[in-house]
Order: C-alpha cells, then structure tokens, then sequence
C-alpha cells in the first residue's frame, strides 16, 4: 500500500524539495509576486489559448440560476466571471483562494464588471476549506491543484463539500500526447516561459516554479485514481490541445 503524502516530512515545491509546513508560505509568496500581472501573463503564455480551456470548464459545468459553485483556487475571477455569466447573473458563487492578493484583484475586477453581490470572495485553504459539509452543487479548480501542500487532502476537502450528486471539475496543466508537439511544448516550457515571466511580470524564479511545478503534476490516469481515492466517482478526463491540459470531472455519489 502507497504511503499517504502526509507520511513524509518534505514535499515537492516545483524542482525543490521542501519541508511540508513551508510549502503553502512559499506558494503564497509566488503568487503574491505575480498577482499583478497575473491575467496578462496567462494570455501571453498560452496566446489566449487558456480562455478556450476555461470555456470548456463552464461548458461542462453548466450553471444554471441558483446554483451553488465553490470555485477554489479561483484568485482573479475568471472562473467565476464566466460561470455567473453564463447562469444568467443568477448563480450562487463563492471563490476561495489562499492567497489575499490575488482575491483583492477579483474583487476589483468584480466591481470593474459592475458585479457588487452574486460572487462571494473568501480567503481559505484548499486542504482545510472554510465551507459546510456537503453544501454546494459544482466544485471547480482551474490551474490550481498542482500548488497545494497535500493533493489528496484537497480532494478529500471537495467531496466533503459537495452536495450528494455534486459535480467536481478540475481544469489543469497535463502531459502532451501529440508526438513531436511534446518536445515543441517542452523546449517552449524551458527556454520561453521563465524568460516571459522576468520580462512581463519581474519574477523568472515565480515562473521557473511554474514549468516545474507542471512536469511533477500526475498524469491524468494517476490523477484521475486519486479523484476516486478520494471518494468521488464516475471520473472522467479530457485532452485540451494535445494533451497541454486536461478537465477532470467527477461526481459526488
């Protein structure tokens, strides 16, 4: 039987081998750095290509008026902004993030949007989320598994959430299943990304963590075994672009 992650005294923090109670001070570190130029980043990064990602998320998510969606990790709104959109402005959103800088900037963009109620904002940890037992309808994550200390904690954490029949959506980084597309993403991933990220954002080390960060992420089927593991079932995953993402879904039985 696999030992549990919280068997082990040191944990992955992307490249580095760090000890486990001071992974979550230097994830919030990264991305208090880059909270600023966060949103832009992610459009240069991928050429826009990550809204179609998010796109795919809602899509399936399917929120509907009175809807009750936990979006976790959900920092500057975007996840949040296209679910209560496409709900009609009537669906029921809370997004909790550990990280206040990057909540601060969701709420200003919420506020740009003229959106003052229908979105809640709330500093809370994945692992130990802030939330009733099964209170919610959809639990999404978009890019935010992969920093958190204790991956099947966080799992765990959504199921006890979601109500039963509740659905689960992950959207994150993955492993590229084009052939010749992979060692493309691959020299981009090392010779672009960090440059990008100390020319736009200041930080080279902040995405340095990110292009490690994404290459020690399990791959889908793995993940996919924990997201049963940790109680929910009828897992599904979906290749986007190639495999450079994956969406994760699930239920709550």
């Amino acid at each position: 039987m696999a030992a549990k992650s919280s068997d082990h005294d040191t944990v992955d923090f992307g490249a580095r081998s760090v000890r486990r109670a001071a992974k979550r001070g230097l994830v919030d570190a990264v991305f208090s750095r880059v909270a600023p130029r966060y949103d832009v980043m992610n459009d240069l990064m991928s050429g826009g290509i990550h809204r179609m990602w998010k796109a795919a998320l809602v899509d399936r998510l399917a929120p509907r008026p009175g809807m009750k969606v936990l979006d976790v990790a959900g920092g500057t709104g975007d996840i949040a902004f296209r679910a209560y959109r496409r709900s009609q402005r009537q669906a029921i959103i809370t997004v909790c993030d550990i990280n206040t800088a990057m909540l601060a900037i969701g709420r200003d963009r919420a506020l740009d949007r003229g959106i003052v109620d229908g979105i809640a904002w709330l500093c809370g940890d994945a692992e130990a989320l802030p939330i009733a037992r099964s209170s919610v309808d959809a639990y999404t994550i978009a890019f935010g598994i992969r920093n958190v200390t204790d991956i099947a904690a966080a799992l765990v954490e959504a199921c006890r959430v979601l109500k039963p029949g509740g659905h689960f959506l992950c959207l994150e980084f993955s492993r590229v299943a084009i052939p010749g597309l992979d060692r493309l993403y691959e020299a981009y991933s090392e010779q672009v990304l960090p440059r990008l990220g100390a020319a736009v954002a200041g930080d080279r080390d902040a995405y340095r963590y990110l292009v490690d960060s994404i290459r020690r992420f399990p791959a889908p089927a793995q993940f996919s075994a924990m997201i049963g593991a940790a109680g929910l079932g009828q897992v599904r995953h979906r290749n986007l672009s190639g495999g450079i993402a994956a969406l994760h879904s699930a239920w709550r039985l």
